[in-house]
């Protein structure tokens, strides 16, 4: 036998001790691949939906991908897409402020995070100005009056806060009584007359009161907070507060633009979930499209518009932006597609480990989008629907990390 036939023999032998030793291996990773995938499918009922795709696109886990089911609040990545889309992510809202007559008037644009850290800023800026003024007079006209969100209730949690044009601390006063006493629970807002009248009716000793839109509460709120800021900075204000317009004959004497772009807003968005926040970018987005008044149709058919023409998402049932309302729908496989668009802006997302994702969740409900990284550093996409009373969306995900190494 010549010594090519030997070494030819010699590399078939090798060849079947080779597999011999790892065939049980390969077997053993198969099977616990296999148990994984049926333990998770078991974890699942015909209410939920989860979907796990890899770095290129190709389904590693899918069941139920085309049930239209709650979102939650992972709708809220779908809307601060469109947000990004149509606003920019270096857009600013702003706040003007004009003089009539020696009247201040203040138009608002549904600033969200118009609080009280800015205010004495803006009272600075506004001092170089004007050093005595009558009224102020507060023109909350770029918001359609008396919105109503599906989903948002009457309740005192800070969810459930109306949106408007003119609003300061997300419409929420936080207080605490000590020693009998009520009192600010944050240095930098005063407790005023307005809102100690609504605090005392609680009856509570802390926590927070959520104004309402009955009888310009907001508004008016707004309008009581700037005037303490603007007395601190030695304005003299002489008149009341009140509701009005500004006119075409008025002066245009200061422009505030937020501190955060729209891309920060986003993060805080997606990090703190906040429902007004939300719908506050979503009635702005569809003013910039389909013009003031801005309302909620308008912001529904904005984002609508975007899933359509962007994403050719046309099944998607959605009623307003924040993912509070339980008559939102979307199917697992369109909020894949969404987070395909979302990738380049991926980095907004609250990260633990290797997942970033954002979290829904309602009573019954709970829900979980995002991306998952490999050990490569890729971005595997995965959604969870879980929409049966009693099951997390945190238990499922266990499961997808396990998936993806």
């Amino acid at each position: 036998m010549d010594l090519k036939r030997l070494l030819s023999f010699g590399q078939i032998a090798l060849a079947i001790l080779l597999i011999t030793f790892r065939l049980p291996a390969l077997c053993q990773a198969d099977s616990g691949a296999a148990q994984l995938v049926q333990d998770l499918k078991k974890n699942l009922g015909p209410m939920d939906a989860v979907l796990l795709a890899d770095p290129n696109g190709k389904i590693i886990f899918s069941k139920n991908k085309d049930n239209m089911l709650v979102p939650a609040s992972t709708l809220k990545i779908l809307t601060t897409l469109s947000s990004l889309h149509y606003l920019g992510k270096d857009f600013k809202f702003k706040t003007e402020f004009y003089l009539d007559n020696n009247n201040l008037k203040i138009k608002g644009y549904g600033d969200p995070l118009l609080i009280s850290e800015e205010l004495p800023d803006i009272a600075n800026a506004l001092s170089k100005t004007i050093s005595k003024i009558n009224h102020i007079i507060l023109d909350d006209s770029y918001f359609e009056q008396s919105l109503i969100i599906p989903g948002i209730s009457s309740s005192t949690e800070p969810y459930d806060a109306p949106n408007g044009a003119l609003c300061v601390n997300f419409n929420t006063v936080n207080f605490i009584k000590v020693n009998g006493n009520y009192q600010s629970a944050e240095n930098q807002t005063p407790l005023l007359d307005f809102a100690l009248k609504r605090i005392k009716r609680t009856g509570i000793d802390k926590g927070r009161i959520v104004l309402t839109q009955k009888k310009n509460e907001c508004t008016l709120y707004a309008g009581n907070l700037f005037k303490y800021f603007l007395e601190k900075n030695d304005i003299q204000i002489n008149g009341r507060i009140k509701i009005g317009r500004v006119k075409k004959s008025d002066t245009l004497i200061y422009t505030y633009f937020s501190s955060s772009s729209l891309d920060t807003l986003v993060a805080k968005i997606l990090e703190f979930s906040n429902n007004y926040m939300t719908n506050q970018v979503l009635l702005a987005m569809g003013g910039k499209i389909y013009g003031s008044p801005c309302n909620l149709n308008k912001g529904v058919d904005a984002l609508r518009l975007f899933a359509s023409k962007n994403l050719d998402l046309t099944n998607i049932h959605v009623v307003e932006g924040s993912g509070i309302s339980r008559s939102n729908r979307i199917s697992a496989h369109e909020l894949l597609v969404v987070l395909n668009a979302f990738k380049p802006y991926h980095s907004l997302l609250k990260r633990e480990g290797r997942a970033l994702y954002k979290t829904g969740t309602l009573r019954g409900i709970s829900t979980r989008a995002g991306y998952i990284m490999d050990k490569k550093g890729r971005l595997n996409r995965f959604v969870i629907l879980i929409n049966t009373p009693g099951k997390s969306a945190e238990s499922i995900m266990k499961f997808l990390l396990k998936m993806v190494q």
